[in-house]
């Protein structure tokens, strides 16, 4: 049995705070009132390290589905490093961007997320990546009977702006890499911050859903079975994709630090559990109690769609 753990929407907080300068006259001002109004109250780290701390154990692989920092500073990056890196102790981690992770475009010209975490993309079919700016990507790691393939849909945006796009040359080198006999053989889970299945209006997907979620799930369609992992909603959540072969089942994780009443938005993570003959045998969520002492398992509820 092979298993994954799921989390997502770190938005790992500097302890430091942000200086003026640094969110003045740019998109940060806009998350900076919102962290002062109600986000660094709701992210707690004490969340965030007993789930991480739990996601570690009995799973043989963990991956992050985006917003692992806040506000993309150079601090939080550090910060967020600091904790990946002792999670990367006990269990091998693969990241994909989100929004937060890519907030302005010096990060991405910076190249600050393959800085701080390209140590957790090497991939076992490097030639089939895409040099992107947050790193190479679609990365592609061959484990047993799964094949994990990370795609990136994170890209600056104007503000109160939260959208992700894929674009078309990544969709390519997705759709060669799910047509390479290594992977094709495997089951495939697929990484990707965006939720890949809006019903909204177009103008809600432009806004803060993914901008060419149509032709993303296009390039899946040849696919009988597998997992589509997302963050980006801070909410559980499972829906069915079909696909022109069979279908997939496409699951959100919540922010693994939030302090919430609701049990479907807490803080916690997804669980997958996949057979030997590449069966996908259990979805389950692992989310901490009222106390944030303990973690209870729980089933995911099943949606139409993901939004």
């Amino acid at each position: 049995m092979f298993r994954i753990a799921h989390i997502s929407d770190l938005h790992v907080l500097s302890r430091t705070g942000a200086q003026w300068r640094s969110v003045l006259f740019n998109k940060r001002v806009t998350g900076y009132a919102n962290l002062l109004l109600h986000r660094g109250r709701v992210h707690r780290r004490d969340f965030l390290q007993a789930v991480l701390e739990a996601a570690s154990r009995d799973v043989d692989h963990c991956v992050v589905t985006g917003d692992i920092v806040n506000l993309a500073l150079e601090s939080e990056y550090e910060e967020a490093e600091e904790f990946l890196n002792r999670l990367a102790r006990s269990v091998e981690v693969t990241v994909v961007p989100g929004n937060h992770d890519i907030y302005l475009p010096p990060i991405l010209r910076e190249r600050r997320f393959p800085h701080h975490f390209g140590q957790f993309l090497h991939s076992d079919l490097p030639e089939l990546a895409c040099d992107l700016p947050v790193g190479p990507y679609p990365c592609v790691k061959l484990r047993g009977p799964v094949a994990i393939i990370a795609v990136s849909s994170g890209v600056p945006r104007p503000p109160f702006v939260a959208a992700g796009y894929v674009g078309a040359k990544q969709l390519a080198a997705l759709e060669a890499a799910l047509a390479h006999p290594e992977v094709a053989r495997r089951t495939p889970v697929i990484l990707i911050h965006h939720p890949p299945i809006d019903g909204r209006c177009r103008l809600a997907q432009l806004r803060d859903g993914l901008v060419d979620s149509a032709a993303f799930r296009r390039a899946l369609a040849p696919l009988t079975c597998g997992l589509v992992l997302f963050g980006h909603l801070h909410v559980r959540v499972r829906c069915c994709l079909r696909t022109t072969a069979g279908s997939l089942d496409v699951v959100g994780a919540s922010g693994a630090a939030l302090d919430h009443a609701d049990p479907s938005v807490r803080a916690g993570f997804n669980r997958y559990e996949i057979d030997e003959d590449g069966r996908i045998t259990t979805i389950e969520a692992f989310v901490l109690d009222q106390s944030g002492r303990a973690l209870e398992r729980t089933a995911i509820a099943e949606r139409p769609e993901c939004t």
